[in-house]
């Protein structure tokens, strides 16, 4: 299998003030805090279809840089990079558990794995068999993008809440401090949402909070599957700026499971150098936008959430 070459090794130590002081990323921190404030405080101004649009590529992104403080922003002390994206404005799911979760998933070995790849939507042969018709018709739907635009937000909140009440019913009370913490944290957004900018808390919901987590079921669903060899179970969505700076270049995400604390600033580039060898190294696993995966699967299942090997 080749390998992406060494060309830009993320190891070495940045000769640029804006990398040292990881500029880029602050300065995308603080348009996006700003352009979530304004669009909030003028929210009646915005038509709503133009609102749902804005406001779901704002918590998308946040959820992005959320992502990037997991793995990169290495030059920021861990206490600023987590401040850095602390607030939750999307409200459901708590930095820590989210950073615990993904943190795990990047055990490449385990890519896919239904029980130890905490992000996988596969299911082992002996649980799909456990299911009845209604859950393997609801997780066969989901296989298809129209479903998991629509739907694949509600099936991940029940997944989080069927995940915490079990771990409650067992005795586990190891995440409650981390749920209170958050609830604390959340006061202050919706302070700012109901009480300075009369926004009610459904309409936030609907604009902001529902479509962050369609746009992020969109880049997540076709970016695993089942391969011999894990690097063949990550894909390469090679899509126009607008998708690039709402992932941080995630869709590239090879490059990323490569290379997870190359900063996202730097992956477009990277792979432009490697393209060859990249696509060559995940067995062709690759898209030419969203575009082309809508079309493809967008009433057809990608796969069959049955896992072929686990």
């Amino acid at each position: 299998m080749t390998a992406i070459s060494p060309k830009t090794p993320t190891s070495q130590v940045p000769t640029r003030w804006w990398q040292r002081y990881e500029a880029p990323t602050l300065v995308l921190a603080l348009l996006l805090y700003s352009s979530w404030a304004i669009l909030v405080r003028w929210h009646a101004a915005v038509p709503g279809w133009l609102l749902f649009l804005l406001g779901g590529y704002i918590a998308q992104l946040h959820f992005s840089l959320q992502h990037e403080a997991i793995h990169a922003m290495r030059h920021l002390p861990k206490r600023l990079r987590w401040a850095l994206v602390w607030p939750p404005l999307n409200l459901w799911l708590p930095y820590p558990m989210y950073h615990r979760s993904h943190s795990t998933h990047h055990v490449n070995f385990h890519l896919t794995h239904p029980e130890k790849d905490t992000e996988s939507v596969y299911h082992s042969p002996s649980t799909w068999g456990r299911y009845g018709r209604f859950w393997r018709a609801i997780y066969l739907a989901n296989q298809t993008l129209a479903v998991r635009l629509l739907f694949g937000p509600f099936l991940r909140l029940y997944k989080l809440v069927r995940n915490e009440v079990i771990k409650l019913a067992k005795g586990n009370f190891s995440d409650l401090r981390i749920w209170l913490i958050h609830l604390i944290s959340i006061l202050p957004i919706l302070y700012y949402v109901i009480s300075v900018c009369h926004m009610g808390l459904g309409e936030y919901l609907l604009y902001f909070v529902y479509p962050g987590m369609m746009l992020g079921q969109l880049r997540t669903f076709t970016e695993h599957r089942w391969g011999d060899s894990p690097h063949e179970r990550v894909a390469i969505v090679e899509s126009n700026s607008v998708f690039g700076i709402l992932y941080l270049y995630n869709n590239l995400h090879y490059i990323h499971h490569k290379s997870p604390t190359m900063p996202w600033y730097e992956i477009p580039g990277h792979f432009r150098r490697n393209r060859h060898a990249a696509v060559q190294g995940n067995g062709n696993f690759y898209y030419r936008g969203y575009g082309q995966i809508a079309r493809r699967y967008l009433f057809r299942p990608v796969f069959h959430p049955e896992h072929p090997r686990w």
